[in-house]
């Protein structure tokens, strides 16, 4: 309904513009007046481009959804992480510590840690860093530079570490270093040949199945521990009430 009153009126004030150009004595080669819209008439208009911005935003998501179908643009693929299977030199236990020291750190609770964490973590650790050792700590292993670490940067950090890749005095080997973790090597990186490659490989994945078995036997353990717990509780309140 604006659209249309909007219309009306810049049709009138150009027919009254047209008329009073018939009548100008000044010659036709002169500028032609410039046609200007009141400020009322400019918000309307201002309305009515917000309108046509949603509208031009949805037809480019239509197109680019077009286009994937027609073969043209690839999808965005989301990839997920499992650092069990990505980070195989590590333990099943190297790599929750790993996460459990990740998430201390991470007090924004946002999967993140930023320079004033990493800041905070490297004078926890006792190895207090300049603010451009702090950028230039993020900088090495930050892959998709957000200028931040995410947990898949944080692993990468502790297998540089165990692959000898990290410089003895960086920041970076400092973290490693007084982690308390210990990051040996477990996997096939320092394998000397394809048959010591294969032995080793092989005795990651039997010493992974046993690592799951070792927890679900601590499970168990510490549900019998509960449960004898409460038995004895229980006795004692009826030794109690008799």
């Amino acid at each position: 309904m604006a659209s249309e009153e909007l219309a009306k009126k810049l049709q009138s004030r150009l027919v009254a513009t047209q008329e009073a150009a018939d009548h100008d004595p000044r010659p036709e080669s002169g500028p032609s007046p410039v046609l200007r819209p009141r400020p009322q008439e400019a918000e309307a208009a201002c309305g009515d481009s917000s309108s046509s911005s949603s509208s031009s935003e949805l037809s480019a998501v239509l197109t680019r959804r077009q286009d994937i179908n027609d073969g043209t643009a690839a999808p965005r693929l989301t990839r997920v992480f499992n650092p069990y299977t990505e980070f195989k030199e590590f333990s099943r236990k190297q790599i929750k510590d790993m996460e459990a020291m990740f998430k201390r750190y991470d007090t924004g609770r946002d999967g993140f840690i930023d320079l004033m964490e990493l800041k905070l973590m490297m004078e926890k650790l006792g190895a207090p860093q300049t603010h451009l050792g702090l950028k230039n700590m993020i900088k090495e292993v930050d892959e998709d530079f957000d200028g931040k670490l995410s947990y898949r940067e944080f692993l990468l950090i502790f297998r540089r570490a165990a692959a000898g890749e990290l410089q003895e005095e960086s920041g970076l080997m400092a973290l490693a270093r007084l982690s308390e973790i210990n990051v040996s090597t477990e996997g096939v990186m320092g394998a000397k040949d394809f048959f010591e490659a294969k032995m080793q490989a092989l005795s990651v994945g039997s010493k992974f199945e046993a690592e799951i078995q070792e927890e679900k036997e601590e499970r168990k353990r510490q549900e019998v521990e509960k449960k004898q717990r409460q038995a004895a509780f229980k006795q004692l309140q009826s030794a109690f009430c008799s």
